[in-house]
């Protein structure tokens, strides 16, 4: 199958979508297969996948896009009353006051707030792909910055830290309520443990390819690993974290780490957003008007310790309306590292998943904006 070769299909008004998708994988030269998927105010509009050994049902590692799922069920539970947004952590894990975090809450880490993004020494692959052993490590390590005074974008452990909050107030991991509770209600191709069975649809990420001058350029500026950068994507364990072989690691997916473990397709990835904000298959929506509202609502803007520019926050969700000028201000979503993206705009009726198997070199997608443009353009036309 030609890596260029489009198979799927689009609604009526959604043609040009697929158009932009096929010049995008042909730019790419066939290296990066990828899925497109999109809904219209709940309803399907654009199913698409291109390149050899994809499918629409292909699974993948999505990175950071897993935080999208776990916020969803941070939301979920906050809706119903079980979680407080504004409640300290130690409240219900008082193991986590040490070291001056006593006074940090649910909603600080959620917006990245907290200052907690790693712990001195590094967490090894093995640490990083269980949220409950991250939970330990974390616990008595004192934040990288005086909690609420900056933000800094946690790769890896944010969500382990909601995660061991929902096990201590629900009696249940993320992991369980999601897919209690969302998933599988909601048939989202979208896991947080991806059971064995569904092993045999799993594609692995592949690194990018470059030439030797242009990795030796790159990595020439990158942070060093003990940097606030260096600690947030993990990278300054011994060895430094490798994020393909991470993420195509059995004992990850099997897990679900909720920072950065799910896997999933781009159906699953619009699904869940389109489930949340307003119901597919004739199922209700997951989530009231006032809590989209209150977990799209900017939070952390500014100036990212991290990942400087790059980062905008709502509650748990990144600012989608600030990534782009086109969709409405309360746009909210997140992205994976490895090219995933997903988000929801609740104006205009538009959520949006895509994958690729490939990292883009610098972690660099450009396609993200013109695959988005094109989406928005047909919805609102």
């Amino acid at each position: 199958m030609s890596g260029t070769e489009v198979h799927g299909t689009v609604a009526e008004g959604f043609e040009q979508v697929r158009e932009v998708f096929a010049e995008v994988l042909a730019e790419q030269d066939g290296q990066a297969g990828a899925q497109l998927a999109a809904y219209a105010h709940g309803r399907q509009a654009v199913d698409l996948w291109a390149g050899d050994e994809m499918s629409g049902d292909t699974l993948t590692g999505v990175y950071s896009s897993t935080k999208g799922a776990a916020t969803l069920v941070a939301a979920l539970l906050v809706q119903e009353g079980i979680l407080d947004l504004d409640a300290p952590v130690a409240r219900h894990w008082p193991e986590f006051a040490a070291a001056g975090k006593g006074t940090i809450t649910l909603r600080d880490v959620l917006t990245h707030r907290s200052g907690v993004i790693g712990v001195d020494g590094g967490l090894s692959a093995a640490e990083l792909a269980d949220d409950a052993v991250i939970a330990r490590r974390v616990a008595g390590q004192r934040p990288y910055w005086r909690p609420g005074s900056a933000y800094g974008y946690g790769g890896f452990v944010t969500f382990a830290l909601v995660n061991e909050v929902i096990r201590r107030v629900a009696g249940r991991s993320l992991q369980q309520v999601y897919d209690e509770r969302i998933r599988t209600p909601y048939g989202l191709d979208l896991y947080l443990g991806l059971p064995e069975a569904e092993e045999g649809r799993f594609r692995p990420i592949e690194w990018w390819t470059a030439t030797p001058e242009q990795e030796a350029a790159f990595w020439a500026n990158v942070p060093g690993p003990h940097s606030i950068l260096g600690i947030g994507y993990g990278l300054n364990s011994t060895p430094p974290l490798d994020q393909a072989a991470f993420l195509n690691d059995r004992a990850v997916r099997a897990n679900g780490q909720a920072s950065a473990g799910g896997v999933g397709s781009a159906r699953g990835l619009a699904a869940l957003y389109a489930a949340a904000v307003w119901g597919i298959d004739g199922r209700p929506p997951l989530l009231k008007p006032d809590t989209v509202a209150e977990f799209a609502q900017l939070h952390s803007t500014g100036g990212d310790l991290v990942r400087g520019d790059q980062g905008n926050y709502a509650l748990g969700f990144q600012a989608k309306g600030l990534r782009y000028a086109f969709l409405s201000a309360n746009a909210f979503g997140h992205d994976g590292s490895a090219g995933s993206e997903a988000f929801a705009d609740p104006v205009t009726g538009i959520a949006f998943g895509y994958t690729r198997h490939r990292f883009g070199f610098g972690w660099s997608y450009p396609e993200h904006d013109r695959l988005a443009a094109a989406v928005h353009r047909a919805a609102t036309s």
